[in-house]
Parts: C-alpha cells; structure tokens; sequence
C-alpha cells in the first residue's frame, strides 16, 4: 500500500511506477501534479456526461454513470498525449488548444443549460409559442376541411332522410297487386266426325286479382340513416373540440419534446437578449478552458525531470543495442 496515491497517479498519467521509483521527489512531485489536474477535468467531465445522458439521453442511472465513465476514459487519454510527450511539438500544443476550446464550449454549454434552467425555462414558452404559432394554421385548416366535409356529408344524409319522410308521409303503405291462376276443367258438347254427339274436357284458367297494403319500405331505412347522422355528429363534435384545444394540446407536446438544440437554441436567444447572461457564459468558458490546458500549462511550464531523462536513456540503450546487432 505504500505510495499508493503514485501508483494511482502512474496509472492515470501513464508512467512506469517501476522506473519512477529510482527517480528524485522532482519526479514524484510532477506525477502528482499532473494526476491533481486530470483528476480535476475527470470529476468536471464525469459530471458533464452523466448530466447529458440524463438529461437529453433519458437514460437510467447505470446508464449515466457509465457515459460519466466513458468521459474519464476519453479525457485520461487525450491528457496522456501531452504528459507522454517529452518534448510536445507545436502541432501537437495546436491541437490540444484547439480540443481545449471546443470542450470547453461543449462543457459550458450543458452545465448552463443547468445552472439556466428557469430562465430557459420562461424563455422557452416564447420560444414553444412562437413555432406553435407557425405550426397551427397549417393544422387548423386541415382540421377545418375535415368539418365542412362532414358538414356537407350530414346535410346530404339529412336531406335524405327529409325525403324519406315526406315519401313515407305522402305514402304511408303501399298497394301490392297479386294475381292468382286457377286452373279447371269443363266438358263440352260436341259433334264427332262420325255424327255422334260427344264430350270433350277443355283445360280453363280463371285469373284472380288481389291488392294488398304494406307499410313504404322506406321506414325501414330511416333506423340505420340515423345512426349514420349520429356518428357523424359525434365525429364532428370531436374534431370541434380537438379544434378547439389545438393550440394548448400543440404547447404541451412541443414542451414535452424539447431537445438539446432546442434548448441551445432558446438558450442562444436569451444570451443575444443579456448581457449579464452572456458575461456570465462566457466566464464559464473561460473556467473550462483554463482548467482543460492545466495539463498543457504545467507541460510547458516544466522542464525535463530525471524520469524523462531516463526513459530518453533507456530508449538511447535499445537504439544502440538494436545498431550494435545490426552490424
């Protein structure tokens, strides 16, 4: 357990506990210094993605620890770049700066969102307001047509059922003929070719007519006509009260389907409308970036220690031994 507090700071910085414990405390001194300042952008980036996926992510708390943990992964080796560096070149410094800033901006930009929550929050309903209002018309002019075309349907059924009536009215029952054959036999007298008289059986048929009164068949129809005049009434009904509460019913969706660029949005337009927010934003930027280039700072800030000359000693023996056997 003995210089455990070293061997955790080997670990995150990527030296060699073994060479570093026949360094000087000048060694030592420079590997806890840079573990105290990628120690600090861990805990600050941890809480930036486990934020973010709760937040924009909706994801369950398991799931925010590992994106927290996924972040410390990602800043220990970008951190490892410089510190295993012995003597950083320009394009390298360049490029660490250049990551600085946008993480940075990136690491204001969310913790923002949190520390602005209730102003984004009543910026929000102007925000939401203003792409309801581009939203609605398109939505209540569909709305609209579906009612006129109901309306002109149910005017349609009503004359129908208007004309039934006045038929049923005007013609209560209706007169059915029915005719009926009955068919007999009777004798006639005739004169055969021989002179005799005799009886011949024809075959008759006595048409009767009958009428009778059946209720209009149109009273059978007038039940389902109704129930069609009903349901459509009761469509209309609907999509009159869906008229009706469009716009609180488009407000509570749009809220609840707010994401990061929504809300990097309305957070934009409140930072152009303040001035003390923007001030107080680009503070934040700033504390980002200096702690992001503590690692860089203190780099450059240092001079080779006895564990870089090492490892320059070290590799310069390889080098030799590697010549000696190729000759």
């Amino acid at each position: 357990m003995k210089h455990l507090w070293i061997r955790f700071g080997c670990f995150m910085t990527g030296y060699n506990y073994s060479i570093l414990q026949r360094c000087s405390e000048v060694a030592f001194k420079t590997v806890k210094k840079y573990t105290a300042a990628i120690l600090i952008v861990c805990i600050l980036w941890f809480f930036i993605g486990f934020t973010f996926a709760h937040r924009y992510l909706s994801l369950s708390i398991p799931g925010c620890i590992l994106a927290g943990i996924l972040s410390i992964i990602i800043i220990v080796q970008v951190e490892r770049q410089i510190v295993l560096t012995i003597n950083p070149g320009r394009l390298l410094i360049l490029s660490r700066v250049c990551l600085a800033f946008m993480m940075s901006i990136l690491g204001a930009v969310i913790i923002d969102q949190i520390l602005f929550e209730k102003d984004i929050e009543i910026e929000k309903i102007t925000y939401v307001s203003e792409k309801v209002d581009k939203i609605l018309p398109s939505k209540n002019e569909e709305l609209l047509r579906q009612i006129a075309a109901l309306d002109t349907t149910i005017n349609k059924k009503e004359q129908e059922k208007a004309s039934y009536i006045d038929d049923i009215s005007k013609h209560p029952t209706t007169v059915v003929k029915t005719t009926q054959t009955a068919t007999k036999r009777i004798p006639v007298q005739a004169i055969s070719s021989s002179g005799k008289d005799t009886t011949i059986w024809r075959t008759t048929s006595d048409y009767i007519v009958g009428t009778t009164q059946l209720p209009n068949s149109k009273i059978t129809l007038l039940p389902s006509l109704d129930s069609v005049i009903g349901n459509m009434r009761d469509q209309k009904a609907q999509k009159e009260n869906k008229l009706l509460h469009m716009r609180p019913e488009l407000e509570k969706e749009m809220k609840a389907k707010t994401g990061f660029l929504d809300e990097l949005t309305i957070m934009t337009r409140m930072l152009s409308g303040s001035y003390v927010a923007l001030g107080f934003w680009l503070l934040w930027i700033s504390f980002f970036l200096l702690i992001e280039m503590l690692v860089l700072f203190s780099k450059m800030g240092d001079k080779s220690n006895d564990y870089d000359k090492v490892v320059v000693h070290h590799m310069n023996l390889q080098m030799r031994r590697l010549e000696v056997l190729g000759n």
